[in-house]
């Protein structure tokens, strides 16, 4: 047994002709999802994402903020697990496991889709990391650290499962230490009143502006999203999908909260111009734990990488993902050498708006119809229905949320204007895209079900 037990492969297949191996613990992918769960934009982007408004000024009180957190997070977490489960029951990747959803051609829609927020996500983590490096040594060289951000993710993808067993026996306990240290910290400076708006205009009226409530809470649901479209590139190797579903759902969940209020509590201390990360910096032994952070952060990078390999290998199966994730992370650098991504909660709104109503077409066809083969054959049969749910729910979104995005917003506007329809301030653009695609899958699947009449 434990000479067939050594014999096993141990890695991620190099093309999707080969097994995927089930060797993730519950343990290993609980540090994996704990790791992703804390990141430098939940630092950076905290004051952005979670309490925007159409000028780029907070509304909202940092205490509703960190509620909009909490409900988001909770929400998009239970969505991840559920995206996560279905790698573990089929053993394929995500957009491989889409060719059982809309068909192996119109697999390909989401593929390019997911491909491009991938490659659009590992830019934006190596520029965050290039700032925060500059930040945390005062300056230097923004191109060697972007460089070096590169060649660490791009080494990390050659071996995934062997990073992510990386990330449970050493990462997780510095980055553990880290957050526990700097919350110790801020507490110990006093916190500012959490009523009060922060930003350029001082403090704000205490009540919610629930409209701009629920743009936040989108916006948190939306970071969960964004890993909703590539979790089963690693839970395909769980050893079980009740590992796949707690891990996803319950570490990721728990390290963005803790990452995302500390994020907030940093603003509140932040004083004047100072950068993002200035409150981290100017506490007792700040730049050594803040490190920690920095280096830690190619692991989002690295997840975006090795995952827009995989889902290439949707469309060319039998290229060796290693050749294709060399080529990506050189392609992420340069972009990250030569891009500014300042749009970052446009961005969140077009993912959301697009893999939000995706999941909910998934959850209603794997989970809510009777069991059938979930079929990921090459020659899978387009299902028309499916996509038009799909659409359904994007569409949805858009009329509750079309962001700021000139033309494509004016034209949602205009829909808006002539379906005589006004969002209501309790509208979640997320929830609802979700429902609505669900329910018109669950009500087309039933349909499609019934056997036709003698």
């Amino acid at each position: 047994m434990s000479s067939t037990r050594a014999s096993a492969p141990q890695e991620a297949p190099l093309t999707l002709d080969q097994p995927a191996p089930k060797v993730l613990s519950f343990w290993d992918q609980s540090a994996f999802w704990a790791n992703l769960g804390v990141s430098l934009i939940a630092f950076s982007g905290a004051y952005t994402v979670l309490a925007p408004n159409a000028e780029g000024a907070a509304r909202i009180s940092i205490a509703a903020g960190i509620l909009a957190t909490v409900l988001g997070t909770l929400v998009g977490g239970l969505m991840l697990g559920a995206a996560a489960l279905t790698g573990a029951r089929t053993g394929q990747p995500a957009m491989v496991l889409l060719r059982g959803l809309f068909g192996a051609k119109l697999s390909y829609l989401p593929t390019v889709l997911n491909i491009a927020q991938l490659i659009g996500w590992g830019t934006f983590e190596l520029i965050v990391i290039g700032d925060a490096a500059e930040e945390l040594f005062g300056g230097g060289p923004h191109w060697l650290y972007v460089v070096v951000a590169g060649v660490l993710t791009t080494v990390l993808t050659i071996w995934p499962l062997g990073s992510v067993r990386l990330l449970r026996r050493f990462v997780t306990a510095g980055v553990v230490l880290a957050l526990v240290w700097f919350y110790a910290q801020f507490f110990r400076a006093g916190l500012p009143d959490l009523r009060a708006n922060p930003g350029p205009q001082g403090s704000g009226p205490f009540g919610v502006d629930w409209n701009l409530f629920w743009i936040a809470t989108d916006a948190a649901l939306a970071v969960s999203i964004s890993w909703v479209p590539v979790a089963a590139d690693y839970t395909r190797h769980a050893r079980t999908g009740r590992s796949a579903f707690g891990a996803a759902a319950g570490a990721y969940a728990l390290t963005q909260i803790v990452a995302y209020v500390l994020g907030l509590f940093a603003l509140a201390l932040a004083a004047g111009d100072d950068g993002p990360y200035a409150p981290f910096l100017q506490v007792s032994l700040g730049a050594v734990f803040f490190f920690v952070f920095v280096v830690r952060e190619a692991d989002q990078s690295f997840a975006n990488v090795y995952s827009t390999a995989v889902s290439i290998q949707n469309l060319a199966p039998r290229v060796d993902r290693r050749v294709l994730s060399i080529g990506l992370g050189a392609l992420i650098t340069i972009l990250a050498l030569r891009l500014d991504m300042a749009d970052y909660f446009g961005f969140l709104g077009l993912i959301g708006s697009v893999f939000v109503p995706l999941l909910g077409v998934l959850v209603a066809d794997f989970f809510l119809r009777a069991h059938r083969e979930w079929n990921t054959a090459p020659d899978a049969p387009a299902r028309w229905g499916m996509v038009s749910a799909w659409l359904t729910g994007f569409a949805v979104y858009q009329l509750i949320n079309p962001g700021d995005a000139g033309v494509w917003t004016e034209f949602w506007e205009h829909a808006r204007r002539a379906l005589h329809f006004t969002p209501q301030a309790w509208m979640s653009a997320s929830l609802l895209s979700f429902l609505a695609a669900l329910m018109v899958a669950w009500l087309i699947g039933k349909v499609a079900a019934k056997p036709p009449s003698a």
